[in-house]
């Protein structure tokens, strides 16, 4: 019996009343117990420590998951990674084909220069077919700043009619964009819980989800935790936070993609003076990062600053009113 098959009643130590509470907690699968930690378990199914850890190792025999593998399955299993073009060549190039799936590519920059432009953008793209640099997917997106436009989606599937010369209807694209507004920290945390849920609702669909936006991480964290007394909280909330995202794509097979603000730093003599929010927590938890600046008019920079597999590099774009393009048209 597969994984797929396998249903988390059949594991040891699982009654139908833990069974109960664990789903009601977003863990629907075999795969999500298998990665989640024993005091994460405990604490949701009320059980002990001990059963947690005995539950969790038989989740991952099942799914066959904590052992150690060789370099060859490993370049196996990155053949089911996939990418969504942004429709820039050159960010496409500097992003080794476009936005990985099983990564959390993190963006950051000051206000105006782009971040909810892209996400807007790979929004729409993620829904294309693969040989349009989508990936057939929908999309997820946690709005914390009240940023997600509808009317901007409409004009960047516009845009993509012009450009490939079909008849894509804006409505249809709207339909596979799911939203949330999140109105705090703690609501934001629990957005993520009600992702999966969704994320597994939608799996053996047309449009399984394929993209996880969150635009911007660490507003709320930044305005709820003020002062030095609340940083080590805040990053220890941020890097549960984290964790629960870098899951969802992991078992989803999805792209995360998450906008960051920044902070001046006046005592920087030399370079540019502004670093993103969120510490080295942040810093090691993306997989990608992207710093945005604004060049001239409605051009914008997009340099990769942390890759585990590509060279740092800079790329153009520009933010026109059909979507975002890149300098080759």
């Amino acid at each position: 019996m597969t994984t797929n098959e396998m249903s988390i009643e059949e594991l040891p130590g699982i009654g139908p009343a833990t069974a109960e509470k664990l789903k009601d907690a977003g863990f629907n699968s075999i795969e999500a117990i298998a990665v989640a930690s024993p005091s994460e378990l405990a604490n949701t199914a009320e059980i002990g420590e001990s059963t947690a850890v005995k539950i969790i190792a038989a989740a991952r025999r099942s799914a066959d998951i904590g052992g150690f593998e060789t370099g060859d399955a490993i370049l196996e299993r990155r053949k089911s990674v996939g990418r969504i073009s942004l429709g820039c060549a050159e960010v496409d190039r500097m992003m080794g084909g476009g936005f990985e799936t099983q990564a959390i590519t993190e963006v950051y920059g000051e206000f105006g220069c782009g971040k909810t432009q892209i996400a807007h953008q790979i929004a729409v793209n993620v829904q294309l077919p693969v040989d349009k640099g989508g990936l057939d997917g929908s999309a997820i997106l946690i709005d914390t700043e009240n940023t997600f436009r509808p009317d901007r989606i409409a004009q960047m599937v516009n845009g993509l009619s012009k450009r490939y010369d079909d008849d894509f209807d804006p409505e249809e694209f709207l339909k596979n964009i799911h939203v949330a507004r999140a109105y705090n920290s703690n609501h934001q945390m629990l957005l993520v819980e009600s992702a999966s849920e969704l994320a597994d609702s939608l799996k053996d669909t047309e449009k399984p989800v394929r993209l996880l936006i969150v635009d911007s991480l660490t507003a709320h964290f930044r305005a709820e935790y003020v002062g030095r007394g609340t940083l080590s909280d805040r990053q220890q909330k941020l890097n549960k936070h984290l964790h629960n995202i870098m899951r969802f794509g992991d078992l989803n097979n999805a792209a995360v993609f998450i906008t960051n603000q920044v902070m001046s730093k006046p005592d920087a003599f030399f370079g540019d003076p502004t670093k993103p929010i969120g510490g080295h927590i942040l810093g090691h938890t993306s997989t990608f990062r992207i710093y945005l600046r604004k060049s001239k008019g409605e051009k914008r920079v997009a340099k990769l600053v942390d890759s585990p597999n590509l060279p740092d590099g800079e790329a153009l774009f520009t933010v026109t009113y059909d979507g975002l393009f890149g300098e080759e048209g």
